[in-house]
């Protein structure tokens, strides 16, 4: 079983008959009955698609997907033989974002063990290397096999699916500091970009500001909170490389059920390192009552999807 099947309400799917299921329901509606799908949703806001698109080497894919909960479900990709027949291959659950993360460049590299793909996307305001996993791969290789990549003027959704995630207060700011931290933020970035330039007085400012910073909290951390100190935060965690330990800001939030188990999943907006994010994850995994304002904090998988340009296909 996926590990983040239960951030998006099937914590009790626990055999393959289950998930078999839910597998060929997705089939199903996308392919064996195309009459009933409907893109903009089925009558009651669940949204089902399949694209399909063949590479350079005249292999049919297929990326099919059908909604669970609004904006999340699972997403089966497989191949067409000969005799038009699909062929399961592999399936992820997923959310679908709805803010544009990132406006940069994005490296798309296959995994090894399967028809999969990972975003890069080297973005300044986060602070490190994003690595996601690519939503729509189809879009992807359709344009590799037209031999139209690299692409410019790309954009970026993320999303992520959480299953352990903790509900924390914020930290209280006036009007005048949420300025202030702006005004700092931008002047950092603008320093970064200049240090990638090869300037060497922008790169000295960053030495010597991340010196102060590191003097500041090593003499505050011994009588507050590490989490009144920082706001936000974006890091790797562990092992994989598309999974990260965040902290952000509610922007909005929603509780949604799940069709088929009747678990409850909330939905948010966070805003982690000035960049905005989906985030879901299953009620029975989050510790407090989320609100606006409030900060989530906890361990997610990062899924990506890349907008092209309309005149690329």
């Amino acid at each position: 079983m996926h590990r983040y099947l239960r951030a998006i309400g099937f914590s009790k799917v626990k055999k393959r008959d289950e998930l078999q299921a839910l597998i060929n329901e997705v089939v199903e509606q996308t392919i064996l009955n195309p009459d009933k799908l409907n893109k903009k949703g089925n009558g009651q806001g669940y949204v089902s698609a399949r694209d399909i698109a063949a590479d350079e080497d005249d292999s049919v894919y297929a990326e099919l997907s059908l909604d669970f909960v609004h904006g999340a479900g699972i997403c089966v990709r497989g191949e067409f033989d000969e005799d038009n027949r699909f062929l399961y291959e592999y399936y992820f659950p997923y959310l679908r974002g709805n803010h544009i993360s990132s406006n940069e460049d994005i490296t798309i590299e296959r995994q090894a063990e399967k028809e999969s793909y990972a975003g890069v996307c080297d973005d300044i305001k986060i602070g490190v290397t994003i690595i996601f996993y690519l939503q729509n791969m189809i879009p992807y290789k359709r344009l590799k096999a037209l031999k139209r990549l690299p692409v410019q003027g790309t954009s970026l959704i993320l999303s992520a699916l959480s299953i352990d995630g903790t509900i924390m207060m914020p930290i209280i700011k006036n009007e005048y500091e949420k300025q202030r931290i702006k005004k700092v933020s931008y002047e950092r970035n603008q320093l970064i970009a200049q240090a990638r330039m090869g300037d060497e007085d922008a790169i000295e400012s960053l030495t010597l500001e991340d010196m102060d910073t590191y003097t500041t909290i090593s003499r505050r951390i011994h009588k507050e909170d590490v989490f009144s100190l920082v706001d936000t935060y974006f890091m790797p965690y562990g092992v994989e490389c598309d999974q990260y330990s965040i902290l952000g800001e509610i922007a909005a939030f929603r509780i949604d059920k799940n069709r088929i188990t009747d678990e409850e999943v909330i939905f948010m907006t966070l805003e982690c390192n000035e960049m905005m994010l989906e985030v879901c994850i299953n009620r029975e995994d989050l510790y407090g009552e989320p609100a606006v304002g409030r900060r989530f904090k906890g361990v997610v998988w990062l899924q990506g999807s890349i907008e092209f340009p309309q005149q690329n296909f």
